[in-house]
């Protein structure tokens, strides 16, 4: 049987990189091919320098794949698409100051809009769903910034599969980082990943209005915002201090969920910012081995409150462990094509198509 793109990608996210991540994580493999037994990839590295340092993993994803059966010949090529890079300074920001005043709503140079993505209470798969609605705009071509706000419980450098610490020439700027076509920041990226982030209201504002000014995202159709659970300072901060295209919610379908999302819903309708639509996620669960068809938290109420509110339902998602095991790897499921993927992959071209993203 012939491999897959998607089996070598699969084994391509185990070769890991001088930073301690992946090929696929740090988005360096470039033109795979596959032709019969043929296969064919690029490592695509951002200077001469990385190239260099590259040479390792090169040599160990061609051996992998030579590896798996079906494979008769592989052909990775290492290339650099810009000079030697000058080494950049680790950022001096004081991340968590107190808020800067600004004369009104902004948004940063270069980004046409913004979504955030936001919940009426933990642990409904909001941030899952940010990391892998922004790869399935980034697969249709949008050119998406994925920015995550969760001060408290910043989950997008694993999802995402970056570690590196962004890097700030001037002591001013930061530089994101990029993870699979999308260019991503978190403040979990600036921080000790094991220590907690014990702030009051306005240094947690500082820091948003940092990662959303100070931040070179540049030119971007669609910065999504993956926002904490609940109705706090961030989304205050977010809503009254930022040109906001508009805001997804994201539930599950049980009453008890809703009840939370309802309260989310009259926060954004109080502050002004358009519904751009709800989300229902793990609303069925189809077990792997019997096929059978469960429905763990209900179904169907998300729909029926989108419709009772007059409000876009962009779609539902079920229960996957495929999307939890992607998540924790740090490839999100929506890189591949199965139909999880086709699931975001329908929710990202409603909002292009209507113009959202």
């Amino acid at each position: 049987m012939a491999v897959t793109k998607q089996e070598i990608l699969e084994v391509l996210t185990r070769i890991k990189t001088s930073d301690g991540a992946n090929l696929i994580a740090r988005d360096l493999v470039r033109a795979l091919d596959v032709d019969g037994g043929a296969v064919k990839f690029v490592i695509e590295a951002a200077s001469a320098d990385e190239a260099q340092s590259l040479t390792q993993s090169r040599d160990e994803a061609e051996a992998a794949v030579k590896a798996m059966p079906g494979v008769q010949s592989v052909s990775a090529v290492l290339t650099a698409h810009g000079p030697a890079a000058k080494k950049a300074a680790p950022p001096d920001l004081k991340i968590g100051r107190h808020p800067t005043p600004q004369a009104g709503p902004t948004k940063p140079s270069g980004v046409a809009r913004i979504l955030a993505v936001g919940s009426g209470k933990g642990g409904v798969g909001k941030s899952t769903v940010s990391s892998n609605l922004a790869v399935a705009l980034a697969k249709q071509g949008r050119r998406v910034g994925l920015l995550d706000a969760d001060i408290y419980g910043p989950s997008q450098p694993r999802m995402m599969g970056v570690s590196k610490r962004p890097a700030s020439p001037d002591g001013k700027t930061i530089i994101p980082l990029q993870a699979h076509g999308v260019t991503m920041m978190s403040i979990g990226l600036m921080v000790d990943p094991d220590k907690a982030v014990i702030w009051r209201g306005p240094m947690l504002m500082g820091a948003l209005q940092q990662m959303l000014g100070q931040v070179e995202w540049g030119e971007l159709d669609v910065l999504i915002v993956d926002l904490p659970p609940g109705t706090g300072d961030v989304q205050l901060t977010l809503c009254q201090k930022s040109d906001l295209t508009g805001a997804i919610v994201v539930s599950t379908p049980q009453d008890v969920a809703m009840l939370d999302a309802k309260k989310a819903l009259n926060m954004f309708e109080q502050l002004g910012t358009p519904v751009l639509g709800l989300i229902e996620n793990m609303s069925t669960f189809i077990c792997p081995n019997c096929d059978h068809e469960t429905q763990l938290f209900g179904h169907g109420g998300v729909e029926a409150e989108a419709k009772k509110l007059d409000l876009p339902f962009l779609g539902a998602l079920p229960l996957d462990i495929d999307v939890r095991l992607a998540g924790d790897n740090g490839t999100p499921i929506a890189l591949g094509d199965g139909p999880m993927a086709q699931a975001y992959a329908n929710i990202a071209k409603r909002l292009v198509d209507g113009g959202m993203a």
